[in-house]
């Protein structure tokens, strides 16, 4: 940094480091509650929205964004789903999400199709957010005087605010800030990743399918009318050289065969991409001022969907503390946000970590493992209870919004509502 005398300063209410959909969300959640905020991102504005990850919106996501102004272009474009199929043993088991969840569903709607959303939401309403920050840093978040110092359009800038919330990632500045003796981490890293891949084709199927298969995983997903997203079970290692586009296609003919089926259409694969897969999650989710959320705090594997839905409701559930914080001057809500926030963190890293257990092949499989891998699918595929389980878990849990304290709710910070998604199909 430059001399002290040549620091622009400014003043927020919440310094959010990170526009991915955490921050941008938190952002919008506190405009609505007149509270002020700056966003700080390190990415230009066109690299934040054209990063393409995974788009399955569960219930609670969906009503939240069509609640707060930012559903419209969602509610036209994205597909709702009422159902996934799980196929196993060469066979297709549907799961009807809506049927067993009173109507609810899930809607597939790209992440970087919510976050320029709310980019556009945030921008309209003079909302600030600042692209390309350099050499960020958190300070004396131990304090009531917190800070962050930063370098924008190549002058250095410090912004001085009551509290700091970190929306940046796995490998972000904000929890490496925090000594390690006041966190705690647990991850786990599987033996395998995901291989995925867009194309240019319609829909491959009505909805989701998640394949079990002697070979590996495979997964059936899509994100619009034109594109779509498959995936395959990989070496964690591999590199996309190591996968022509004719293995992809034969792997995936070979995972998803029933006997039945028309060969998949070959269509122009524009994007190939490996993804490893890790469970990850930090203990307390709040240090003095400064407080943790998305996957800065935790990071589940996809096959349960739960990623961006996890990072949406832990700011609404922050969102929420930090407006009782400014109507009433207590810290109370705020105090429990961790607390609330892990109890659904943790649930959705068990559900992640089932779905992933039981779909995948592991290298140390042996055939006693492998037969318990095929009974838990039997046992959904005949089962309408275990069905029930799997789906209420797969749309979404509520926010738990009254936990935090027994004050009354900011008004517009829904706790749930009749399905919006459902309503679309």
């Amino acid at each position: 940094m430059a001399s002290i005398s040549s620091v622009t300063r400014n003043r927020t209410q919440v310094a959010i480091v990170g526009a991915g959909p955490a921050g941008l969300m938190l952002s919008h959640l506190l405009a609505r509650e007149g509270i002020e905020s700056v966003v700080l991102e390190s990415r230009s504005r066109a690299d934040v929205e054209a990063t393409v990850r995974a788009g399955v919106l569960e219930q609670t996501t969906v009503d939240l964004l069509h609640d707060t102004g930012v559903g419209d272009r969602m509610l036209r474009e994205g597909s709702v789903h009422h159902g996934i199929e799980l196929r196993f043993d060469g066979q297709g088991h549907r799961i009807p999400l809506s049927d067993l969840t009173g109507g609810r569903a899930i809607t597939l709607y790209a992440q970087h199709e919510v976050i320029r959303d709310l980019i556009a939401a945030r921008l309209a309403a003079d909302g600030d957010i600042r692209f390309e920050v350099a050499d960020l840093s958190v300070h004396d978040f131990d304090t009531h005087r917190p800070f962050v110092r930063y370098v924008a359009e190549g002058r250095n800038a410090e912004t001085a605010c009551d509290f700091i919330v970190g929306c940046d990632g796995y490998h972000g500045v904000c929890r490496s800030t925090v000594p390690l003796a006041a966190r705690r981490e647990y991850e786990h890293v599987y033996p395998f990743g995901w291989f995925g891949i867009l194309v240019e084709a319609p829909p491959y199927a009505p909805e989701l399918i998640y394949a079990h298969h002697e070979r590996g995983f495979s997964l059936v997903s899509t994100r619009s009318h034109e594109v779509q997203r498959l995936y395959l079970q990989c070496d964690p290692e591999d590199g996309i050289e190591r996968w022509p586009d004719k293995r992809i296609w034969t792997e995936l003919e070979a995972r998803l065969a029933t006997g039945t089926e028309e060969p998949l259409y070959r269509a122009r694969i524009f994007q190939k991409v490996v993804i490893q897969m890790r469970s990850f999650v930090v203990e307390p989710m709040r240090f003095g001022s400064l407080f943790l959320a998305g996957d800065a705090a935790h990071i589940v594997p996809p096959a349960g969907a739960k990623g961006l839905n996890l990072a949406v409701a832990d700011v609404t559930v922050l969102a929420h503390a930090l407006a009782l914080r400014y109507a009433t001057g207590s810290e109370e809500a705020l105090e429990r946000y961790s607390d609330v926030a892990l109890e659904r963190v943790w649930a959705a890293q068990q559900f992640s970590w089932w779905m992933t257990s039981m779909l995948h092949r592991f290298g140390d499989h042996d055939p006693l493992q492998q037969r318990l891998q095929r009974a838990q699918l039997q046992g959904i595929a005949r089962s309408s209870a275990l069905q029930t389980a799997l789906a209420e878990r797969y749309v979404g849990l509520q926010l738990g919004l009254t936990k935090l304290e027994g004050a009354a709710r900011p008004s517009r910070a829904p706790e749930t509502r009749s399905p919006v998604g459902a309503r679309q199909a």
